[in-house]
Order: structure tokens, then C-alpha cells, then sequence
């Protein structure tokens, strides 16, 4: 069989084409693979979860009989201890829930620690 004699530069320029477009796409493009897409979906759904129950964890914080002095002990306590202080006082536990999530103690004890404007 007799190829055409400019076939070979068109099959080196598709290639090159298509190896500058994978770098384009990857690099600059947006482009992921799947293990990267999973990993981003599962942290943007933990991130989303903890959004959402933080001002739960805020509520019921703030409901307690003495919330006044817990909040005034908050915000003496360094920042570092701020998500430990609300994870052992049990408000960051959930409803049906066993164990607590370090990120909604710490997102809890942020927004505690804010002012109100």
C-alpha cells in the first residue's frame, strides 16, 4: 500500500497538536483526572457539611443557662484551643451521631469568637 508523500508530516503534526493540547488542558484548561475529581468532591461535600452544622453547633452553644460566661471563657482561651473548647463541651456532637467532627468544633467556635456586627 502507497501512502500519499505528505502523510507523514500531517501524522507528526496531529500528534504534536494533540500532545500541546494536553498540556494546554491539563495546565491552564481546567482539566482533571478522575482520582482529582474525586478527592475535590469529596472535600467540597465535607466542607459543605461543615458549613451546615456549624451554626447548629452555634445554637445549641449559645442556648446554654450560662452561654455569657462560656462565651467570655471562649474568647480567652487562644485559637488554637477555641475548636478543643466547644469539641469537649459536647456541642459540636450531633444528633445521632458518635463521635465529633473536629472542623464543625473549630468552625463553631469561630463564628462563637466573632463579633456580632
Amino acid at each position: 500500500m502507497n501512502m500519499p508523500v505528505n502523510t507523514k508530516p500531517w501524522i507528526q503534526g496531529a500528534f504534536v497538536g494533540a500532545v500541546a493540547a494536553m498540556i494546554v488542558g491539563f495546565s491552564w484548561g481546567g482539566w482533571v483526572t478522575g482520582g482529582t475529581s474525586t478527592k475535590q468532591s469529596a472535600t467540597a461535600a465535607h466542607d459543605a457539611t461543615v458549613a451546615a452544622l456549624a451554626p447548629i453547633c452555634v445554637d445549641r452553644f449559645r442556648a446554654q443557662g450560662d452561654a455569657a460566661a462560656k462565651l467570655a471563657e471562649l474568647a480567652k482561651a487562644s485559637t488554637w484551643d477555641r475548636g478543643t473548647m466547644v469539641e469537649k463541651s459536647g456541642f459540636a456532637l450531633m444528633p445521632g451521631s458518635k463521635t465529633t467532627d473536629t472542623d464543625v468544633a473549630r468552625a463553631c467556635a469561630e463564628i462563637l469568637a466573632t463579633p456580632k456586627a
